[in-house]
């Protein structure tokens, strides 16, 4: 069966010439490819659409209706293309980002203002969840997640590394003294990141497994406990940098730690919309010299002197429980 489309678009053509040659030529075709295509038009219409004469082809009634709804229709085309070439070329609409909860909260919400800015004809919608998302399933255009790539359906773009570091107050260091190596992280209070895939901290040499009086599936809340001297956390930079910076927390140096990569997912590996490169191309400017990882306090060891903590805002390291 000849394609529709193309049917519609040769018998407007026809219409507006009032010739099958004329309408042939104009379409690079054969006269018999364009008599073929109006004739399937009127078999599975099952009504004429011209009348022709030896002098020139002209609308039945049901013709001109018909093309009077071919022409509109074939507008409504062009304009959709139109938008879907624009989409591609500016970003417009609406972007719906998934990002993991402190991680978006201290790193990617504050740096949407100026995305913002620079993009008015965009409008982000921000999720903030922990839990591995299905982007197709769910609709988001883009997330980013911490962590080695488990699905390799997606399209990831790398934006930059995750350091892990463990850390304490200087209060518990005082009260518990100092693990000298991975393995003496045992007999010490190790708080615990519930979404973690097992209970092992891990460093170049191998996985140690902790335990201790506190779990939690918020970052934030474990940052906060161990500023207040309940026990060592493992955790991203990102998230423990501003406690490191004020001496309400000391890094350990217990040798190296592998960093883990920080990814743009996309759900599609066809070229992605404008909206979302362009998103992904502001992140990973920002992200190239992660800002979280400037002006660190270097680990320290049982042989060094501990700092004197700043005091901090009420509300500085409250964490968020709820």
């Amino acid at each position: 069966m000849p394609d529709r489309l193309t049917g519609m678009q040769i018998f407007v053509r026809v219409a507006s010439t009032g010739s099958l040659s004329a309408a042939a030529r104009a379409l690079g075709l054969s006269q018999s490819g364009v008599t073929k295509h109006v004739a399937a038009l009127e078999d599975r219409l099952g009504v004429r659409l011209l009348h022709r004469t030896t002098r020139r082809l002209t609308l039945t009634e049901a013709g001109r209706r018909y093309h009077e709804a071919c022409e509109r229709i074939l507008a409504e085309i062009d304009e959709a293309e139109a938008a879907a070439g624009a989409e591609a070329e500016e970003p417009r609409g609406t972007l719906r980002l998934n990002v993991p909860v402190s991680f978006g909260v201290l790193q990617v919400a504050p740096m949407l203002a100026d995305f913002a800015r620079a993009h008015a004809t965009l409008a982000v919608e921000l999720g903030l969840n922990d839990r591995p998302v299905d982007l197709i399933e769910e609709g988001w255009d883009l997330a980013i997640r911490i962590g080695h790539l488990r699905d390799s359906s997606l399209v990831a773009r790398a934006l930059a590394p995750c350091r892990m570091r463990v850390c304490a107050a200087p209060s518990y260091l005082a009260a518990r003294g100092w693990p000298r190596r991975p393995q003496d992280l045992a007999d010490h209070n190790c708080l615990g990141y519930t979404l973690a895939s097992d209970d092992g901290w891990r460093f170049e040499g191998g996985t140690v497994t902790v335990a201790g009086s506190l779990r939690a599936s918020n970052g934030d809340a474990l940052v906060a406990a161990a500023a207040a001297g309940l026990g060592m956390i493992y955790q991203p930079t990102f998230l423990v940098a501003d406690a490191l910076r004020r001496g309400s927390l000391v890094a350990l140096d217990l040798g190296t730690i592998p960093s883990l990569p920080i990814h743009a997912m996309m759900p599609s590996r066809r070229s992605p919309p404008a909206k979302v490169r362009a998103l992904v191309e502001f992140v990973a400017g920002r992200f190239a010299d992660p800002p979280w990882d400037r002006d660190l306090p270097p680990s320290l060891g049982p042989d060094d002197a501990l700092p004197v903590p700043v005091p901090a805002h009420p509300r500085a390291e409250s964490g968020r429980l709820s």
